[in-house]
């Protein structure tokens, strides 16, 4: 059954792909226009003064700003810009409050040692704040719901990895904040997206609905009481903890990519890449037709936001590749893990994660197997034994004897690769 049209009789309207609400009658490729209630009349920072010099003036170009493929393209270049020359300023900073990363050596650092990184500025994350939220404000539609939620998950769970690395750097404690202290921040803002998600008006069509690999125009439904006849609304409970889920999973194993000069960069750099691609697929009634996959109104205004995600982390790489000047701290890896989470989850490919984010995927993995694996022998035996040399799963490369640099290029290349793939997954089913 296409669950689509189950989801929509509950609730009293018909949906099917692609999903297309009253409002939108035809869509260009890539232009919102200002005069459709809700599709496209937001607010851009922008938009109403270069539109007020165009009716006054008509000076020849400046009508393009209504196209989405050319704000994200000025917002990419925007963000790219902030990352370079605000980029060099900030680091300068860290460097005179000596805000420098704390590196475990000898036998605390296990097979690896990066005593040699010891001191180099962290925090760097701010770089990225930064960057994605000036171009996203510069020339996103700001009163989008998808705009302005992505940006809440990202300065949210940046502001709580900047309190770690602050309680880190500059109160000298020793692991930040506490372990379950980081587990309750990530799941208060994973309920603040979910809520967002499931009741916001502009949800309520498909709040529940995921898009579903390999099968054509199909869907998952995670609503499991659609079928009860309970008298209320219960998704929520159900579809929650999957938000939160999501973006804990996320943020956390961003995190532990985090490890190498420039893997996290590169990687989140050719994901949002990736991201970028979908958003736009799915705001595009065109595209979303073509393809089968679920027309999501709105959403087109994420290009602006991952384009900068992108850009700005390209323009860190600037600074964090290897030898890195400039660490992004878990104000930057936290960040990032909002970013992804919370675009993937509004354009409704989480299900595509565990292949677009493969390493993030790996990477979480690793460690998971790792420790189970040691506590379960130890428990067995006394002795606890080791799947890896060293977790996470680029130490067990270093470990191995390869070079960062070489491990950070391969790790690149599997997600350039593995993103293609989840591209190619929308065409063929």
């Amino acid at each position: 059954m296409n669950v689509w049209q189950g989801k929509g009789e509950r609730r009293g309207a018909r949906l099917c792909a692609p999903l297309m609400p009253p409002c939108v009658q035809s869509v260009g490729p890539s232009v919102s226009s200002p005069s459709r209630p809700h599709c496209g009349a937001q607010q851009r920072m922008l938009y109403y003064l270069i539109d007020y010099i165009e009716r006054l003036y008509h000076p020849p170009g400046f009508q393009v700003i209504r196209f989405i493929t050319v704000r994200a393209a000025l917002a990419s270049i925007t963000a790219l810009g902030i990352a370079l020359v605000a980029g060099r300023s900030i680091i300068d900073w860290l460097q005179r409050q000596q805000l420098g990363e704390r590196v475990r050596e000898g036998a605390a650092a296990g097979a690896v040692s990066h005593g040699h990184k010891a001191g180099t500025p962290t925090m760097g994350g701010i770089i990225i704040l930064l960057s994605v939220g000036g171009a996203t404000l510069l020339w996103g539609a700001i009163a989008n719901t998808y705009v302005w939620l992505a940006l809440a998950a990202t300065a949210g769970l940046g502001a709580l990895g900047f309190l770690d690395d602050y309680l880190q750097t500059v109160e000298g404690y020793e692991q930040g904040l506490r372990p379950r202290d980081k587990l309750l921040g990530q799941v208060v803002i994973g309920l603040g997206v979910g809520g967002v998600l499931y009741f916001h008006p502009d949800f309520q069509a498909y709040n529940t609905l995921t898009f579903l690999p390999f099968l054509k125009g199909q869907v998952v439904d995670y609503d499991l009481f659609r079928f009860w006849d309970v008298g209320m609304d219960l998704g929520w409970g159900v579809y929650l903890p999957v938000v939160v889920f999501v973006m804990t999973a996320v943020s956390n194993a961003v995190n532990l990519t985090d490890g190498l000069d420039g893997l996290t960069t590169g990687v989140t750099a050719f994901v949002s890449l990736g991201l970028l691609a979908l958003a736009y697929i799915s705001g595009n009634v065109n595209f979303a037709t073509f393809l089968n996959v679920m027309y999501l109104p709105g959403t087109g205004e994420l290009t602006v936001f991952v384009a900068a995600v992108a850009a700005s982390c390209f323009g860190f790489l600037w600074y964090n590749g290897y030898p890195a000047t400039v660490f992004m701290g878990d104000t930057g890896a936290l960040a990032l893990g909002g970013a992804v989470g919370a675009t993937v989850l509004m354009v409704r490919k989480e299900l595509l994660l565990p292949l677009l984010g493969i390493v993030y995927f790996a990477e979480a993995l690793s460690v998971i197997v790792q420790t189970s694996y040691f506590k379960y022998t130890r428990r067995r035996t006394g002795t606890g034994k080791r799947v890896f040399q060293m977790a996470p799963l680029h130490h067990h490369y270093e470990a191995l004897g390869l070079h960062e640099a070489k491990i950070v290029t391969r790790f690149w290349i599997v997600t350039a690769i593995t993103v293609i793939a989840a591209l190619l997954l929308l065409r063929l089913r």
